[in-house]
């Protein structure tokens, strides 16, 4: 069995928390793309955990977790995260994390170009993770990259190092005017974390190909949301790679196998990391309320994330990106202060209503149509069935399943591993 474990909108839909939850079914849990640019938050009987290029079933002894080639991999940052981990009582070996010897490196000079590129920008500004994900996805398709696997081979990787410097010198110091990239710093970072994690490097491809034949159940997860996608996303305020499920086992490395499931994650109301349009936005008080109430602060950045009420038009169309089959629907608690709960219906288009998610150039312009619906205003954190949810919360999830048009299997009520509730 292969399933999906997507964000359907900006990203911070609680995907983590849904993947560390659903691995206990599963063999492998397998990242597909994207760097250390975002977090996944995880509260178990361990501790808290805060992920941004591990994958989620690392906090599960028995899972085998997998880093494919659509990743982009900063090797000082996974080994600090790997060591964080170790000191809250992970195990982390060879035998249960294995990392693509395609996938990219992040180099020091790629989170340098990044925050050269934002501070140019100013306020016409991306809203970059300054972790340098563009940057280094850039010089994959210029073929500039280095790959884990050159680590296996350090004489020939330190040999490639000079000319790769003298290349992107060309834009730090000639475009940037910045301090020049010097070679042997470059080959002193390979020294210092490359040689801790050439144990883990392997084809991953090979893998798990052979984990698929033995019937193993194995898990592709997505970091960010379908907004966040390159293609299909807000674009230019996305990430740089592909965030959609069908993307998954391409960026696994075993672009031959398909999917049996796609499994979308997200919240019962909108948030948002980042620049953008996002036309549901709270601003004032009522931001600030939902803001507080739900926690809403960036895992990798700790940036206060823009809020909103549910999109109905957002996330529709991010289901359908996704081709997601089921939904699990997150924070749900977090709206039980509320006795009526605003939802985005409809945009608002020089004053017709459109109900398909529009073309991005136009997203400015659009303004929210709101519907209010009763809320339940009392505390559902101890709900384990579903015959204990008040009426009105019931009602709610009921209400997002027709609208969207997609089953809602899930609904978490609290970040604890066991605070949720299977709908059927």
């Amino acid at each position: 069995m292969l399933t999906s474990i997507c964000g359907i909108n900006w990203g911070d839909e609680g995907k983590g928390r849904m993947v560390d939850l659903l691995s206990e079914k599963f063999d492998v849990v397998c990242r597909y793309q994207g760097g250390n640019n975002a977090g996944h938050t995880v509260i178990n009987e361990r501790g808290k955990f805060i992920l941004n290029l591990l994958p989620s079933g690392i906090l599960r002894e028995e899972v085998v977790n997998v880093m494919g080639p659509g990743m982009v991999i900063d090797i000082k940052h996974l080994c600090g995260e790997i060591a964080r981990l170790r000191e809250g009582g992970i195990k982390i070996s060879p035998e249960n994390l294995k990392i693509s010897d395609r996938a990219v490196i992040t180099m020091p000079y790629n989170v340098l170009q990044d925050c050269l590129e934002e501070d140019r920008l100013a306020g016409k500004k991306f809203g970059s993770t300054r972790r340098g994900i563009a940057p280094v996805y850039a010089d994959k398709y210029y073929k500039k990259a280095f790959r884990m696997g050159e680590l296996l081979n350090p004489e020939r990787l330190y040999k490639r190092v000079a000319d790769i410097v003298e290349w992107k010198n060309l834009t730090v110091v000639g475009g940037y005017k910045a301090e020049p990239v010097k070679t042997e710093d470059i080959i002193a970072y390979f020294e210092e974390f490359g040689k801790a994690l050439a144990p883990y490097v392997c084809d991953v491809g090979l893998y798990l190909t052979n984990a698929d034949k033995e019937g193993k159940n194995i898990m592709f997860e997505a970091q960010l949301g379908a907004m966040r996608d390159i293609d299909f996303g807000i674009h230019p305020y996305t990430s740089s790679s592909s965030t959609i499920a069908a993307y998954a086992p391409i960026g696994a490395g075993v672009p031959q196998l398909q999917l049996d499931n796609s499994i979308g994650i997200m919240k019962a109301y909108s948030t948002c990391v980042g620049e953008g349009p996002f036309t549901a936005e709270y601003f004032g008080e009522k931001a600030e309320k939902l803001r507080q109430l739900g926690g809403e602060y960036g895992a990798a950045t700790g940036r206060p994330r823009r809020v909103g009420p549910f999109d109905i038009v957002a996330s529709r169309y991010g289901i359908r990106c996704q081709g997601a089959k089921e939904i699990a629907l997150t924070k749900m608690d977090i709206l039980s202060g509320y006795e009526e709960i605003e939802v985005c219906v409809a945009y608002e288009l020089d004053g017709k209503i459109i109900e398909e998610f529009p073309f991005i150039d136009v997203l400015d312009d659009c303004k929210p149509v709101f519907k209010t619906v009763k809320g339940w205003n009392c505390d559902i954190s101890k709900c384990r069935k579903k015959e204990e949810l008040p009426k009105e919360a019931l009602e709610y999830v009921q209400y997002l399943e027709e609208a969207c048009g997609c089953k809602i299997k899930y609904v978490s009520v609290g970040a604890e591993r066991d605070a949720y509730i299977e709908m059927y």
